[in-house]
């Protein structure tokens, strides 16, 4: 079983820079698919991206794609989102996610069995 930290997390301005990160311990993390998700009070969790445990395949929503990375360092037990142009519809509490099957990037909520805490990102205009 793998545990999940959210970290890294803030206030910044629109049209800035930020990296949250997903800290795991216990568990075969490298051998686990990792996906980010967002959450906004009366909304849905909502599917930002997912990494493969090889780094090979990644998958973004379309709201994200070519302004977020999504990158994992099974050394170190991480993996990160790389957040650019940054708007304040991104403003949500990230959460990290991990599938321990061997699968596509799933952008089901249900497909993820195990998630961290979530870290708040803010945004403003």
């Amino acid at each position: 079983q793998v545990q999940l930290i959210g970290l890294g997390g803030k206030l910044v301005q629109a049209g800035d820079s930020l990296r949250i990160s997903c800290v795991a311990s216990g568990g075969a993390f490298s051998s686990y698919v990792v996906a980010w998700f967002r959450h906004a009070p009366g909304n849905e969790r909502e599917f930002v991206s997912a990494i493969s445990p090889s780094s090979v395949n990644t998958r973004y929503a379309d709201s994200v794609q070519g302004r977020f990375t999504i990158s994992r360092d099974n050394v170190k037990n991480m993996a990160y989102l790389q957040m650019n142009s940054l708007k304040p519809d991104d403003t949500d509490v990230y959460y990290c996610a991990a599938d321990p099957r061997d699968g596509t990037l799933s952008t089901l909520v249900w497909e993820y069995e195990y998630w961290g805490q979530g870290t708040q990102v803010t945004v403003s205009s």
